[in-house]
């Protein structure tokens, strides 16, 4: 905010007011709505990048929590969506991406509409503070195609480790390459969503969606060691484990591994093959690509990966790209 003659009341200082309620904070109650714990801490840092806007904080010391969010007017949303739009990071490029400014606005009007439900804001000013455009965009999908030799050498590298953890890694990899599951619905795998017979994973997306995935006959075979490695203990497909090589328990059940350790297990064994750096995004990227060049349908391959929308999983799709590059090899440089 540009002066603090514009910031709303009660929006100054970094504490809680004495009169906090946090059954009606509309910040508290919407997060509280939200399904899966990687979603709460996405949409709770938005809002308190936008609480340290409205309350022009640079200390980092304020939250959403307990602000008044029903205070805020369309002349204070607008000013917000300004705000992110021109912030710049290092190197002079925009601290926030299209698609990241767009979510943080998202969180903005989920939070004013609960605002509006516990009868905090007239449904005038609700209407007027969300009528905000989204930023216009066009982003090509993030990361590279995961070459056939790097996944080899990956492979290669657990095959060598005759620990747990070996095993496990690789039935990890065969998974991430042959589902294009992302690594939240990775580490969400339990024992009982593993069907041998079928070569199947329940797969538990976004917003709650259950979907069927398949693996091939070798990553099956992957797989089929490593559970005779882990036993039957009910809990987590892929649970973490100690230096000590058990996997970590609690009360009886394995315990499951955060995304983040996925990341962790796939930048670790290509690391020790000597490969390329890839995320495990990359696997997903190559997964679609590699079901388009073999003739899939686009809806098909929809399914399998759990897009919204089949927009999504057409913007994967290498051939347009590799036939615009044809093209350009016609030319030829005097």
């Amino acid at each position: 905010m540009p002066s603090r003659d514009r910031t709303p009341h009660g929006w100054s200082g970094d504490g809680l007011p004495l009169s906090y309620d946090p059954e009606r904070d509309p910040y508290r109650v919407y997060l509280d709505r939200l399904d899966s714990a990687q979603s709460r801490r996405t949409m709770r840092g938005c809002l308190d990048r936008i609480a340290r806007i409205v309350a022009m904080d640079d200390t980092g010391a304020v939250t959403g929590a307990g602000r008044p969010w029903w205070r805020l007017r369309y002349e204070h949303t607008m000013r917000i969506r300004a705000e992110l739009r021109g912030r710049m990071g290092e190197g002079g490029a925009p601290a926030y991406s299209p698609a990241s400014v767009n979510k943080h606005l998202v969180a903005l009007r989920q939070v004013l509409l609960e605002c509006w439900r516990l009868e905090l804001m007239s449904a005038e000013d609700y209407k007027r503070a969300v009528d905000l455009k989204s930023v216009e965009s066009s982003r090509l999908p993030r990361g590279h195609h995961i070459p056939d030799r790097s996944l080899g050498a990956a492979l290669a590298a657990c095959d060598t480790d005759t620990s747990p953890a070996g095993r496990r890694d690789a039935a990890l990899l065969g998974v991430l390459y042959t589902t294009g599951a992302r690594r939240a619905e990775i580490a969400g795998l339990a024992l009982t969503d593993y069907d041998p017979s079928e070569r199947s994973l329940r797969v538990r997306g976004k917003r709650n969606k259950e979907r069927l995935v398949y693996v091939t006959v070798e990553a099956a075979t992957r797989l089929d060691a490593w559970i005779a490695v882990r036993g039957r203990t009910p809990g987590a497909l892929f649970p973490p484990i100690s230096k000590g090589g058990r996997c970590r328990i609690s009360d009886g059940r394995f315990t499951h591994p955060t995304g983040q350790a996925i990341a962790g297990v796939v930048t670790r064994r290509l690391a020790q093959a000597g490969a390329p750096a890839h995320t495990p995004h990359d696997f997903r990227r190559t997964f679609i690509g590699d079901l388009l060049d073999a003739g899939v349908d686009l809806a098909t391959a929809q399914q399998l990966v759990g897009h919204s929308s089949p927009a999504t999983t057409a913007r994967y799709d290498r051939r347009p790209e590799r036939q615009r590059r044809e093209a350009v090899d016609r030319l030829r440089l005097p």
